[in-house]
């Protein structure tokens, strides 16, 4: 399914829209077109899922609350997520990447990867047709990133968005990684990023310093996947029957929450954003338990779930609230999440997790 060339190299294409969500709205309405535009929930509590370029450049971002944004831009233009209409303009670039490989792990509605080893033609010319194809037939534009795995494709994608394209080739892995900033791996948010720069580790270059055993003792069973990916290896396979397990947020904190109200506030603050997560894979459908987990100021940790078909913020505080109440003391993380359906029941597929923080034995 995943073959390699003669040369012992796989061809991936990490394909993202840009701005996806906001792309399409604003090509619904053209006269958006040079105005800050957001998608998602204004309030106190809602949260955006994405906002075009325009917007960016007064700070705001997706996952920052409406009323965070519209402070920093006053005339950001609030849109209603509209899910349908997103599912179905992925429907048609998945149309588009499927006439070039059957080999397609789809992230959400608006990225995939696509595995094209198998085709003559060069890579980096088959993510350019795909990209004006998308163009021709949505008037959306897409970015690509062209490497030899996939860890690499997905860091390539990013490097000229928007609208452009970026190939890593085999040769230049070494070279690409030396100077790469820490915080373009996985795993790796802004808040580890910092933990690290504090131990004098802000290049891949610093990392592959360390041996394995170091990485070990740090990062526990995170430290080999680093070790890896400092040096550009990932032996991950595109797979086309991907099902992912669950789905979750969590953050953590530098000064622990010392009561239950300051934990259902963090929980009012992550809940739209597993929501839009949810959303983006389609998930609402498959969901059968819902969970929140919670680490102690003593590193010790907790969670509770219950088996549901919908979910609730106030069916999460519940569930908060009975692993709070098993300790009662301050707490430095708190996560939510949903666990999902799996249409065969294979037993041996992957956990997906979206986290704020994701090293926490620093």
């Amino acid at each position: 399914m995943n073959p390699t060339r003669a040369d012992g190299y796989r061809r991936i294409i990490h394909i993202d829209m840009d701005c996806f969500y906001a792309a399409v709205e604003i090509r619904d309405r053209p006269e958006l077109a040079d105005r800050p535009v957001a998608v998602g929930g204004s309030g106190r509590r809602g949260v955006l899922t994405t906002c075009n370029y325009v917007a960016r450049a007064f700070g705001v971002r997706s996952a920052m609350p409406g009323f965070k944004a519209l402070e920093l831009c006053p005339h950001l233009v609030m849109l209603p997520v509209d899910f349908k209409k997103y599912r179905s303009v992925s429907q048609q670039v998945r149309s588009i990447f499927r006439r070039y490989t059957d080999v397609i792990e789809p992230l959400s509605l608006d990225e995939a990867y696509l595995d094209v080893t198998h085709r003559e033609d060069p890579a980096s010319k088959i993510a350019r047709e795909i990209r004006q194809e998308i163009f021709r037939e949505t008037g959306l534009h897409a970015s690509a990133g062209i490497a030899p795995n996939m860890l690499l494709a997905k860091i390539a994608s990013d490097w000229r968005k928007p609208n452009g394209q970026f190939t890593i080739t085999p040769m230049m892995v070494e070279a690409f990684m030396e100077d790469l900033s820490l915080r373009k791996l996985r795993g790796i948010g802004p808040k580890t990023a910092d933990k690290l720069k504090l131990r004098g580790l802000n290049s891949c270059a610093d990392l592959r310093r360390l041996p394995l055993e170091d990485l070990g003792r740090m990062f526990g069973k995170f430290g080999p996947q680093l070790y890896d990916q400092c040096r550009g290896f990932d032996d991950r396979p595109v797979t086309p029957d991907y099902k992912r397990k669950s789905i979750s947020r969590e953050r953590t904190f530098s000064e622990d929450l010392p009561d239950l109200a300051s934990i259902n506030e963090v929980l009012d603050n992550i809940y739209p954003i597993l929501i839009s997560d949810i959303e983006k894979q389609e998930a609402r459908s498959a969901i059968r338990k819902s969970f929140v987990k919670l680490k102690f100021n003593d590193f010790s940790k907790t969670s509770a779930e219950e088996t549901v078909t919908e979910i609730s913020l106030e069916a999460f505080r519940v569930l908060a609230e009975t692993a709070w109440n098993r300790r009662n003391l301050p707490v430095r993380l708190v996560g939510l999440g949903v666990r999902l359906q799996e249409e065969d029941e294979v037993s041996d597929q992957m956990e997906f997790s979206l986290e704020d923080s994701t090293i926490e034995t620093l």
